[in-house]
């Protein structure tokens, strides 16, 4: 992929200013430098110098990437992060040829403009004061050092040739610090910046005007070449298409975008297979000769440069198929991509990068490579810091009797926040301790009940749904022994002995069981709302907890429903419902025969809903209460009976509603979740 992304020109080496870490011989990204500017490894003091880098240039793709993100609509939250981190794409870089007294000097220079359909009216180019050819290991470094004065725009005798024009024109070092965002080259454009104009006549500059506005206001281009008479839009695609054909620039990309520096000097890091022969310049690995693989090293100081150095005989590899395209089909895109916040833009957006590469390279059929995003929460708890040093606090440094919490010796308030769990700032929990407690599946089952997977989760303040769920647990093991002993007794189970009335019961047993896989299948194929999942389970749980001795012993609707809560229940709870199945498996004279009774409840084929309960009637009888007086039943759709909202509109637009309920002020509606009945309470 490394060799492709060369080939086509989006793999390139030039200078950058890295933190280098002069102990342990490496670059380190900025978040290996501590506050104090030391290595977060070596402890070093890091030094800012400027060495050869390799880049993968990204912001060739940004303006695709910000476009398609219209076509990726599981990317709840994220889409806009991406968007604000992409950046309005309506400018780009060109090329340039820097030359001093009229000789090239080798070296090119990426300037971003604004405006590109404006090109011909250039006058110069901006450089800022610490721009690596004045700092790196430019040729042109001393020339350029020599004409710079700090706080002035300083006209140099270094020029710059575009390679799209071939117009020529002078590099300026800029009086400012910086420029928008990451941009530390700039083309200066007199006719469509009044900042260049006045740069380039303080400094003398001669410029070509190369906007014209007609009597309707429209804009057009002249002195350009062959793109004049164009509009300005017209230009604009034009002339970066070209631009793009010739190699030279031309990508809409935005002021916000750097390209990727992925060099790194470590061990470990992957090989980037490229020989630098000193005839040829860098070659590329011939592509039989991949992957490039990492020699064998058993020695290790942990000090100093990378061991490789020490490692001349490092040069062949070999790979019969570092790439098969049927493979990379059938198994992208991603479905689901779980990952937190702090991947929005960085990690997928380089993800995204690579993708669209291999789309345009015909390698993939597919475009973007994550279908659905679930972006976690944490699980935050109380921190406690000192307000006059930020300083956190261990718990058993706090006093806690008080209204306030105080420290302990000083007895100074303390601020308290919710924060990520952290050793640092004390305010972890240790799990074994609450395994040990608990349990595994309770603490499981928890955390899956406290919050859906995309929300954070207040441990303290959630520790109330703890005894709750060990509730249901409970539920659960005396509903099966209910279920073992009636089935051990010595009567033979037989559904033709059930009453009317137990067959009606025994039928709202299986649409509720029916309801309860298609809403947890949903929730974890579909929603990953686990905490709704389990909320369904309960329910489940406590409708079969109400039957009457009759059907749990005849019936096999009850005997489906309890075997299914248990494999519901498994994913989430594997221990406690292993145990519920094997108690369950050894019962005599079962009335399911579709279930591996024989085996595991980990092995058991997920539950499917019975096609007798998707052909039922679509309409449904919806019991209208009002102060807990029944007053009637409304026909509805079967798939809005579950819509608290939709129902409560379609009953107020319904007889019984204009009967009952005009004109009365409602407080509250009260939809059941276990059967057809909405309950309004009113004012009298």
């Amino acid at each position: 992929l490394f060799i492709k992304l060369f080939e086509a020109g989006l793999a390139y080496q030039k200078e950058a200013m890295v933190n280098w870490d002069p102990v342990d011989q490496t670059v380190l990204a900025n978040e290996q430098v501590d506050e104090n500017g030391c290595s977060w490894r070596s402890g070093a003091k890091v030094e800012q110098k400027y060495l050869r880098q390799w880049f993968i240039k990204t912001t060739v793709y940004a303006k695709a990437m910000l476009d398609s993100l219209s076509d990726l609509p599981e990317w709840y939250g994220i889409k806009e992060m991406q968007a604000n981190w992409i950046g309005d794409c309506v400018g780009c870089y060109l090329d340039f040829v820097l030359k001093v007294n009229g000789k090239e000097t080798g070296e090119k220079l990426a300037a971003y403009t604004y405006t590109p359909e404006a090109i011909y009216g250039a006058s110069h180019l901006y450089v800022l004061p610490d721009h690596r050819l004045l700092h790196g290991n430019s040729s042109l470094k001393e020339v350029l050092q020599s004409e710079f004065i700090p706080g002035k725009d300083c006209l140099t005798s270094v020029t710059a040739m575009n390679l799209l024009t071939k117009q020529e024109v002078p590099i300026v070092i800029s009086a400012k610090s910086a420029f928008e965002n990451y941009v530390d080259t700039k083309i200066g454009i007199p006719s469509t910046n009044p900042e260049d104009a006045a740069v380039a006549q303080n400094l003398g500059l001669s410029f070509s005007e190369v906007i014209e506005t007609l009597p309707d206001g429209l804009e057009t281009l002249v002195n350009s070449g062959e793109f004049t008479g164009m509009t300005r839009e017209e230009a604009l695609k034009a002339l970066t298409q070209q631009v793009k054909n010739k190699g030279v620039g031309g990508n809409l990309t935005s002021d916000k975008l750097r390209d990727w520096l992925i060099s790194r000097q470590r061990y470990w890091g992957t090989p980037i297979p490229i020989i630098h022969c000193q005839t040829c310049g860098t070659v590329p690995v011939p592509y039989e000769d991949l992957p490039v693989e990492l020699p064998n090293i058993t020695t290790f100081t942990g000090k100093g440069a990378s061991p490789l150095e020490t490692v001349p005989e490092w040069i062949n590899c070999s790979c019969p198929r570092p790439f098969n395209k049927a493979l990379a089909d059938y198994w992208m895109p991603v479905d689901l991509y779980i990952g937190g916040k702090e991947h929005a833009v960085m990690h997928l957006y380089y993800a995204r990068f690579l993708s669209h590469f291999c789309y345009d390279q015909k390698m993939t059929k597919h475009k973007e490579p994550f279908y659905k995003l679930l972006v976690q929460g944490l699980i935050k708890s109380q921190t406690h810091k000192l307000t006059t040093t930020s300083q956190y606090l261990k718990r058993e440094e706090i006093d806690l009797t008080g209204t306030e919490p105080v420290h302990i010796k000083t007895k100074e308030k303390l601020q308290v926040t919710w924060e990520k769990m952290s050793k640092s700032k004390h305010n972890g929990i240790d799990p074994e301790e609450l395994v040990e407690q608990y349990g595994i599946d309770t603490m499981r089952l928890y955390i899956l009940f406290a919050a859906p997977p995309e929300q954070d989760i207040l441990w303290d303040a959630k520790t109330d749904a703890v005894p709750g769920v060990r509730r249901w647990q409970s539920r659960l093991w005396t509903l099966a022994t209910k279920f073992i002993e009636a089935r051990t007794s010595s009567t033979v189970p037989n559904p033709q002995l059930l009453n009317e009335k137990e067959k009606a019961e025994a039928k709202k047993i299986w649409e509720r069981k029916n309801l309860v896989v298609s809403e947890v299948t949903s929730y974890f194929t579909k929603d990953y709302l686990f905490n709704a999942a389990i909320s369904q389970l309960m329910g489940l749980t406590n409708v079969l907890s109400q039957a009457s001795q009759p059907l749990i012993l005849h019936s096999a609707e009850f005997e489906d429903a309890l075997a299914t809560l248990c494999i519901m229940v498994a994913p989430m709870a594997p221990h406690i419902a292993s145990e519920l199945w094997k108690g369950l498996a050894h019962v005599q004279n079962k009335l399911c025969t579709y279930h591996k009774w024989d085996d595991d409840v980990l092995h058991q084929s997920w539950p499917k809903v019975d096609p007798e309960y998707l052909q039922q009637p679509d309409i449904i009888e919806m019991s209208v209460l009002i102060n807990n007086k029944a007053c009637g039943k409304v026909s509805m759709p079967r798939q809005v009976a579950r819509n608290a909202e939709e129902v409560h509109e379609l009953i107020l637009q319904s007889e019984l509603g204009i009967k009952h309920l005009q004109g009365r002020p409602i407080k509250k509606a009260f939809l059941s979740p276990r059967t057809a009945l909405i309950n309004f309470l009113v004012q009298e």
